[in-house]
């Protein structure tokens, strides 16, 4: 009777672990919030049990997690390199290394995309065009392409940072004005746009007019793009110091909130098919990492690296006022799960907090990792993962 229950118990954490991979940039449902419940806050004063580190390469790009394994990128000696490693253990299972410039200008440098997971396949971009379509299991490469020699598109100036967006049967990048589709069976271009550069942030998929469209961030304005054909369907003038415009897109229902650093941010309604513009300030300026959309209210980092005034806070969403703000993370980063915050500062703190706009409560606090840290944290299947500018991933358990 006891085995037939801890047999059934076992199942049921299997079951629930399987549904709580982050298989791709932002989650699955592309909005920085996972559906993860039960893990645990009642951290021991030293922080979170240290599952296993690992030294991956010097880069920005942030962990996705499926089926039980984990994949990031990273540069070292002027080479990039796609890691799979064992989820559990940390153990390297394959990787993949191709020639890569580091790129380091004002900062470390390195790659500043995520990889995509989908099905058996995994996609990534390089700051230089590199596209790649791995076999997830062998570590194979099914096809690539150089999307600068093919299409001739413009780099911006810190290189691509978008990650690959699977829709159907598509793979739709922020390469070129209003992006660009490739077939992912195939790396067949289906459709690109100019060949002016791009922003840095990820595609966002939407609903409108009956179709589904995605929101591309270029150097100079917000582009909606219908996913069938590429076609522009309309265009969001968004100018920005350098054309920066990093954070993603936040869809809500019939709005999209953008922020770039030194803008401030903006919510526009697309009721009418065309974006309006509800309201824009600077209560809400992005570098980085986009907010995370909770319950009527924003919850990001504020600030810019030239500016002293940076701060996690709490935006009203429908009028973009400041409910609160709470300032020693320096240009964090965040994503949010079971009605809470989980926040890595710039330093390599590690916070949990409440994510309600009556005021900031943390929960739980750690430090753990050093060095600069400008990469989301990750929470998937009771484990937390956190990386730094150098390569150093850490995996914290956080399982009950």
């Amino acid at each position: 009777m006891m085995l037939n229950f801890v047999l059934l118990a076992l199942l049921a954490t299997i079951s629930q672990c399987a549904a709580h991979d982050w298989p791709r940039w932002r989650g699955p449902d592309l909005n920085g919030i996972s559906m993860e419940t039960g893990w645990t806050v009642g951290w021991p004063k030293e922080g979170p049990r240290q599952i296993w580190r690992a030294s991956v390469g010097i880069g920005f790009s942030s962990v996705v997690v499926a089926q039980g394994r984990v994949f990031t990128l990273g540069n070292a000696g002027e080479r990039d390199t796609l890691f799979c490693l064992d989820a559990e253990t940390g153990q390297e299972i394959w990787k993949f290394s191709y020639a890569c410039p580091l790129d380091a200008k004002y900062y470390e440098g390195g790659p500043g995309s995520t990889p995509t997971v989908d099905g058996n396949r995994v996609f990534t971009l390089s700051k230089r065009g590199h596209l790649f379509c791995f076999d997830s299991q062998s570590g194979q490469v099914v096809w690539q392409k150089n999307l600068m020699q093919e299409l001739g598109v413009k780099k911006p100036e810190w290189g691509f940072a978008g990650s690959p967006l699977v829709e159907g049967n598509w793979v739709i990048l922020n390469v070129g004005g209003a992006g660009t589709a490739v077939d992912k069976f195939s790396g067949k271009t289906v459709w690109t746009s100019d060949a002016s550069a791009s922003g840095y942030a990820t595609p966002v998929p939407f609903n409108a007019g009956g179709g589904r469209c995605v929101a591309i961030f270029s150097g100079k304005s917000l582009v909606g793009v219908r996913i069938a054909d590429g076609k522009e369907l309309w265009h969001q003038p968004w100018v920005t110091k350098w054309d920066i415009n990093a954070p993603d897109p936040i869809w809500i229902r019939d709005r999209l909130f953008v922020s770039s650093f030194d803008r401030g941010g903006a919510l526009l309604r697309l009721t009418s098919g065309k974006p309006t513009v509800a309201w824009e300030n600077k209560s809400m300026a992005n570098h980085f990492n986009s907010c995370v959309s909770i319950d009527g209210y924003l919850y990001g980092i504020h600030g810019n690296t030239d500016q002293p005034d940076r701060d996690l806070r709490c935006v009203d969403l429908a009028t973009g006022k400041v409910m609160w703000t709470y300032t020693g993370l320096g240009l964090g980063s965040l994503m949010a799960a079971d009605g809470k915050l989980i926040i890595l500062s710039d330093r390599g703190e590690l916070l949990v907090a409440e994510a309600i706009p009556d005021r900031f409560t943390a929960l739980a606090r750690a430090q753990v990792l050093g060095g600069k840290c400008w990469t989301v944290p990750v929470l998937a299947n009771g484990r937390i993962y956190c990386r730094n500018a150098q390569g150093t991933l850490v995996c914290l358990d956080v399982r009950p």
